[in-house]
């Protein structure tokens, strides 16, 4: 819980007692469904919470955002930004029906309204988002080509409405097609901590024809 005080000094109460209780909440439900490595979890804040945060310091949600989190999992990196972001709308889906169970039951117990799990293939997905976000579920040019119709028109915060995508090692190839529309952020400008070394996230703008 400290690295996250460290790098994030302005959270509210009810911010901390969240992030406090996500370890206690993800350790017991791992233990049931395995969600989080079993090595992973004693390192849960860096890891997965803080990784997942690592979006809030390239872009600021506007209230009213919405965001589709694919491929979630356990609700990484969905679930620390809807605590981070309580006024905007958040929805996680995975193929896997009890991962999503732990999303909806660690969102309950937390009183997490703007985040909401289902039990979805992202092809299934019928509305927009402003963003998608994601943890390197797949090759990027594939994510691209999955969620390409998922992106809403109108942006309203600081980046345009398109991708964000937290991705570890060397993937220059994977995005040269896309050009100037991907700007890369590397995560260690932002943690000095050594899992962050080869940790980036791109952001592709994605403008709907």
């Amino acid at each position: 819980m400290e690295i996250i005080r460290k790098y994030f000094t302005d959270l509210t109460d009810q911010q901390l007692d969240r992030f406090d209780r996500l370890g206690s909440l993800y350790e017991e439900w791992n233990s049931k469904i395995n969600v989080v490595s079993r090595k992973d979890i004693e390192q849960l804040y860096e890891r997965h919470i803080l990784h997942s945060m690592a979006i809030a310091k390239i872009i600021q949600f506007k209230p009213g955002t919405t965001v589709l989190d694919v491929g979630t999992g356990g609700g990484f990196p969905g679930i620390p930004l809807a605590i981070l972001f309580p006024e905007t709308s958040f929805l996680l889906v995975d193929s896997i029906a009890k991962k999503i169970k732990v999303v909806n039951e660690v969102a309950s117990a937390l009183n997490l309204e703007n985040a909401k799990g289902e039990h979805l293939r992202v092809e299934e997905v019928k509305q927009k988002f402003d963003f998608v976000v994601s943890r390197a579920v797949t090759a990027f040019p594939r994510f691209v080509e999955m969620v390409r119709g998922k992106v809403a028109g109108n942006s309203k915060n600081k980046l345009h409405n398109g991708i964000l995508y937290l991705k570890g090692g060397d993937f220059e190839e994977e995005i040269s097609p896309f050009g100037e529309l991907v700007k890369v952020y590397d995560l260690q400008d932002y943690f000095e901590e050594e899992f962050f070394e080869t940790k980036r996230l791109i952001h592709l703008t994605l403008k709907n024809k």
